[in-house]
This record gives structure tokens, sequence and C-alpha cells, in this order.
């Protein structure tokens, strides 16, 4: 009753029209008084926690060392035919004038100027035809700053040279080009991939969404409703996100905002199509469009608030996690979520109840009776549609006539694509995510084929020992994957501590290389004279882009183990309290788990054996369980409540057979609309989005097609009564029988 009070005054005469001006002004205020989220946007936020090894060794290195410490940005010279007496004037020429005019957060410059030119030559690659110029800026910058450094750079290179050595092609032997490279440059230009692809992205969701519903339902109003809605909730959740930025209560970046839209498209159109959807089924039975409105709010609100309560709830989860990416994503995707679901029982129906019928022109459903009179009017005879004719109809019946037909098929299939899961490779090398042709991505190239990979971002061993110091040289140059290892330095604020430079043989972004950390603690661990690494957590440190990926991999592994079972046991506690079934709880999860890890499967065999990807992130998986975890039970929720609803009426495989009818064409539809705004993240430039979206959108098929239609109902009809444990299935009168026998 509560639920069609409040259906009944949103889509009143006064109501609807109060809804709708709620909302514009919502959106009007919020938009004028709070910032935008992509003004307050901070694309160089840790991922580490403060205790993390890396960053501790971090924090010593900039007290004890602070000459040394800093992020560089290496400037890369490279000419095939071998660099010229001319280049390396120039590159003294900047070293004096960055010397002169320093960049703003700029740090110690090697005095490049200040050396004689065979001193110079003998820093080139042994070909002569590369030189590394590092150029250090202080730990924290701001990105802004950094790219707008990087400009000015650039622009004095272009001065001292006289041309433009940034635009040549690297493979020209007679001409010199240069890239900007290292940490700085692969930050900057990956932070400028994605806000290249955040206009683009937005764009091509909506012409993506738009172009579908209009394929699917005909109708131009009603596929603009769901982008109204959208586009509303989009609105009031900007500003919102914007504050919390501002206010330092949330961190928001790129990557998160570019997701967090194709979250609230894909899904926030699924909640939209779920109550229309029930708006044109009844707009069939009654000739009242606000009884149809009225009902339809009573019929759906439910399931569609279960839906979403669970996929923010799921989102939220991420809170737990420690690494600072998947928790940055938390906040704004579970509030875009919740917003949008309110949007989807309010201003969905208050502007279907001022539209009406027509929202379906030109196919605008009538009642049996309507429509026959209408038919008259024209002379015509009306021919009632024969349910037994529909794709879904005839799909229940099969999973109701053979269910373990079904559950065998179902189950094999997904079992062996699931199969495929041990057997994927993970890879955290942040190089390899980035498009060839991407600058940093050259210069790092470059390096490899003239350097010792590992010259990209030098591993720095620090001590706290004033013996055993060429021991510690000796360890180091002896372990495997070390190109070379420099001589102590020794601190110049502290002579208690010494650091040691180590260049690896291998990429440094690499899972090999990353491995090699616990070994380089180790062997200066027993060069000091401790039994091993834990020993001397408080004598070694190792600091590094490579020893910040090791801690990276070590917090993603710690989350994937907390925030799975998270998850798995929120979504579970909510079906619990929302079916009031153990079974039907355990089976919902246990065959949207199954369909989550034949999506890895199959996702993995596109990827490596079709596209020739040597692994996927290794951040893949948890983003890819979320998403599919929460989003999947969206569609078995509503299957299921149509279910539950009608097996109050009709006996229980009637229930089911109508249940797999009525939610079929909408949950086909939303899958498809939410599948493809995932898989348009697979056209932008990172590999990272390329493969989560393409095996989100695997996910999601699998779930649309196989769980939903399949796998789930037949399950239900195999169990029969015991589905609704501990519940007792409801008796069914006589008369409800023979009704449910003439349907």
């Amino acid at each position: 009753m509560m639920l069609e009070r409040i259906g009944g005054w949103i889509t009143g005469p006064k109501g609807r029209w109060v809804t709708f001006l709620v909302w514009i002004a919502a959106a009007v205020l919020l938009t004028l008084t709070l910032p935008a989220v992509g003004d307050e946007e901070k694309n160089n936020a840790p991922n580490l926690l403060p205790d993390s090894p890396s960053v501790v060794a971090d924090e010593l290195m900039n007290r004890y060392f602070p000459d040394a410490s800093g992020v560089p940005a290496l400037l890369v010279w490279h000419r095939a035919d071998g660099l010229t007496e001319k280049d390396y004037s120039d590159m003294q020429q900047l070293t004096a004038r960055l010397a002169n005019e320093p960049l703003e957060a700029q740090g110690e410059l090697i005095p490049l100027d200040r050396m004689p030119l065979p001193a110079l030559i003998s820093l080139a690659s042994e070909d002569g035809t590369t030189f590394v110029q590092p150029i250090a800026f202080r730990e924290g910058t701001d990105t802004e700053i950094l790219k707008h450094n990087l400009e000015k750079l650039q622009n004095m290179v272009r001065e001292i040279a006289g041309h433009d050595p940034f635009a040549q092609d690297i493979g020209d032997g007679s001409q010199l080009s240069i890239r900007i490279s290292g940490p700085v440059g692969i930050f900057v230009d990956a932070t400028d991939l994605f806000k290249n692809a955040d206009f683009v992205l937005l764009m091509a969701t909506v012409i993506l969404v738009l172009v579908l519903l209009l394929l699917i339902y005909r109708s131009p109003i009603l596929a603009i409703i769901p982008l109204i809605g959208v586009g509303f909730a989009y609105m009031v959740t900007s500003p919102l996100l914007g504050a919390m930025a501002s206010e330092g209560w949330i961190i928001v970046d790129s990557q998160a905002i570019a997701i967090m839209t194709v979250l609230l498209f894909g899904a926030g159109t699924d909640y939209c199509l779920f109550f229309i959807t029930r708006f044109r089924q009844e707009l069939t039975l009654v000739e009242s469009r606000r009884e149809a409105l009225r009902r339809s709010f009573k019929g759906a609100s439910g399931a569609i608030a279960m839906s979403g309560f669970t996929v923010v709830l799921s989102l939220l989860a991420l809170l737990a996690a420690h690494y600072g990416a998947y928790d940055r994503f938390a906040v704004p995707f579970s509030l875009s979520i919740l917003i949008m679901g309110i949007a989807s029982l309010t201003l969905v129906p208050a502007l279907l109840a001022i539209i009406g019928r027509a929202s379906f022109f030109p196919f605008i459903p009538r009642t049996e009776a309507e429509a026959g009179r209408r038919a008259a009017q024209r002379g015509q005879s009306y021919r009632r549609p024969d349910p037994e004719k529909k794709l879904g109809t005839k799909i229940g019946k099969l999973v109701v006539t053979r269910p373990w037909a079904v559950i065998a098929a179902t189950v094999v299939l997904l079992g062996i694509l699931a199969g495929f899961v041990p057997g994927i490779k993970y890879s955290y090398d942040l190089l390899s995510g980035f498009p060839e042709d991407m600058p940093s991505r050259q210069g790092f190239a470059t390096i490899g084929e003239a350097f010792p990979q590992g010259e990209l971002a030098p591993v720095t061993v620090m001590v706290k020992s004033e013996a055993s110091r060429e021991k510690v040289a000796d360890a180091l140059r002896g372990m495997p994957l070390v190109a070379e290892a420099d001589d102590a330095v020794q601190s110049g604020v502290d002579e208690a501590y010494a650091s040691y430079r180590v260049i690896l043989d291998t990429n440094p972004y690499s899972l090999e290389a990353m491995e090699t950390i616990p070994k380089l603690r180790a062997a200066a661990s027993e060069a000091l004279g401790q039994g091993g690494a834990e020993d001397a957590a408080d004598l070694v440190w190792i600091a590094g882009a490579t020893a910040q990926q090791y801690d990276d991999k070590a917090l993603q592994d710690r989350d994937n183990a907390v925030i799975i079972p998270l998850v798995i046991g929120l979504i579970m506690l909510l079906l619990l309290l929302y079916l009031r079934s153990v079974t039907a709880t355990l089976y919902l999860v246990a065959t949207v788990l199954l369909s989550y890890a034949a999506a890895l499967g199959l996702g993995w065999i596109i990827l490596h054996h079709l596209m020739g990807f040597d692994s996927i992130q290794g951040s893949i998986p948890l983003y890819a369980f979320v998403f599919l975890i929460a989003l999947g039970e969206d569609y078995n929720i509503f299957m299921i409540s149509s279910i539950w609803q009608k097996r109050k009426r009709m006996p229980l495989l009637q229930a089911i057979k109508e249940g797999v009818s009525d939610t079929g064409g909408v949950i086909t539809s939303a899958g498809l609309i939410l599948a493809a705004t995932f898989a348009v993240l697979a056209t932008l430039p990172l590999q990272v989005l390329v493969q989560f979206g393409l095996i989100t959108a695997i996910g999601v098929l699998m779930d649309t097609f196989i769980v939903r239609p399949f796998l789930v109902p037949a399950i239900t009809a195999v169990l029969g009564r015991w589905a609704f444990w501990p519940a007792k299935e409801k008796k069914v009168d006589s008369a409800a029988r023979a009704e449910a026998a003439e349907r």
C-alpha cells in the first residue's frame, strides 16, 4: 500500500509536475553552486598506504639524500647514425638554461654544461646513438604543473635545436629525435589519454544507447526518456562528487569518472527500461494511464530498488580496499547508481505520466477492448496476439519441460569456459598498457635498445650501517637481473645511511623485475650480517618505481582476498532479506559466480588467442568481479521477482514459464545496452580499459542470454517448493489455477 500511495502521488496531476520541477531545480542549483567533478580530478593521488615499504623508503630518501630524491623525466636524445657534437652542445645549452631558468618544482640537475665533451660522450650508449638526460621534479608535484613543465621543456629544446625533434620519426637515421619518458613522461601521457577520452567516451555512449533504444523500441520519444533520466542523474551526481572532492572527503580521478559515465548510462538505462516495460504491460490491461502507472510502480519498484541497492552496496565494498585506485572508485560509482535508482522511480514515472501513452508512439499499447474498438471503427477485425508464438514463451516451455537438460548444457558450457581461468597470466607492467606510438613508450623502447631497460627506472637500495658497505654492493651486483650496481653513496645528512643505485637488465615495470625486489632486500640484509629481510626491516629500504609496483601488487592481492568475500556476503544478505529464501539466495549467487568465471575464461581466450595479448592487467579480475556480480544479480532479481509474484496466483511451473516470457524482452534489451556501453571502453587506447570493457561485456551477455533465461529458471523448476525454503510455497486456489490455465 505504501508503494501504491507513493506511486500515485508521483504520477498524479500535481505530483508529476512537482517531481519534474524538483529534478530541474536540483540539477540547476547544484550545477550553479557546486564545482563539477571534472574540475576536481586529482590524477596523481597515491595508490599505496603511508606505511608501504616503498613509500617509507621514498620518505627516507627525501630526508637523507635530498639531492638524489625526486621523480625524473628522462629526455631521450637519439640519432640512428650517431649523435653529433652539435647534439651534445644542445644538451649543454639546455642544462645551462634550466639552471638559470628552473622549471617549477625542478630538482637538482646533472651539470652536463660543465662537463668536457669526452666525458659527456662517455655517458651515451656504446653505439653513440642515444643519450638519456634526467630532469628531476619534486615528489607529489601536481599533474598540471608537470604537464606545463614538459611543454616548456619542449619549447626550450625546439629553440635551441632550431627544429622540432619531438615530431621527428625515431627510425630516420640522419635526423635527431627526442622523446620524454621516465616516470614523469609516462604519468603525463597516461593522464592525457584519459582526458582526451572523456568527451569521446561520453558522446559515443550517448549515441550508442540512443541508437539501440531506437532499434529495440522503434519509438523516438521512448528512446529519449531514459536518456533524460540519466542526464538529470549525471547533472546531480557530478556537482555532489565535485563538492565532496573539493572538501577533501573523497579523491576522484579521470579513470574513475570515465568508467562512472559508462556505468551510469548502461545501468541507468536498464533501470528505466525495467519500469517502462512494466508500464507498457499494464497499459495493455487497463485503459487509465494513471492506474497503469500506479500498478507499474507497485510491481516494479521493489525489484528496481533491490537491484540498485545491490549494486550500490557492492560498489561501496570497495571502501574496504587499501589500494588507492580501488578505493577511489567506491563513492563515485555507488552514488551515481543510487541517484540513478531514485531518478528511475521518480523522474521517469513523472515523465511517463506527463506524456502518457504517446511515449510509445507510433506503437502505442492498448487494452484488448480498446484495440478491438479501434479495429472495428476502421472496419477491421481484431486478432489477439498469440503469446505461445513469443520466443520467451518457447524458452519458458523448454525450461519447465526439460530442466535437467538445460542445467546440464549450461553448466557444462560455462564450466568449460571457466576452466581457462587458471591459465590466465597477469601483468603489472604499466607501459604495456599504452599505445605503441605514445611518446613516453617510444622513449622507453629507445632506451631499451641502447641501454639496459632498467635505466628507465633505477632501483635504489638504502641501508643504515657504516660497515659492510662494499659487501652490500658486491651482493647486489651478484643478483640475477642486475645489470649494474653503483658503489655506496654516503648521506650528507647522516653518515650512517648509504644508498646504492641498481640498474636491472629487464623492463623495470615487468612482473619479473618486481619479483627481484624481495631478493635485493634479502641480499642486502645478508651482507649486513642479518639473518633475513625481516630482521633488517629497519636497516634496508628499497625505493623506485619497481618497488612501488611490488607494493601495488601486494595491496591488490590483499584487497582481492578481502573484497571478493565481502561483496558475496553483502549480496547474499540482501537476497536473503528480499526473497526470504536460503535456497534461492544460494543458487542465485552460485550461478552468477559461475558466469563471472566463464566470462574471465572466454575473455582470456579472445584477448590472448585472438587479439594477441600475452597477459591481462592484474586489477581486471577484481574490477570485473564487482561489476559482474552486482549487475548480474540485477537481472536475476528482476526475473525471480516476476516468478515470485506469479506463483502466488498460479502453479510454480506456470509462473516460471510466464516469468521467463514476461521478463525476456526487457532483460535482453537491457543486457544488450549494458554490454554495448561497456564495450565502448574497448575502443579507448588503454589496454586496461580494453580488457575490462571486453570481459565485462562478455559477462553481461552471458547473464542475459544463458544464466537468466535458462540456468536460473531451470534450477527453480527442479527445486520446486524447495526453491522457497525455509518459506513455504503458497497454495494456489482452484479459481487462480483455472485462470492460469486459460492464459
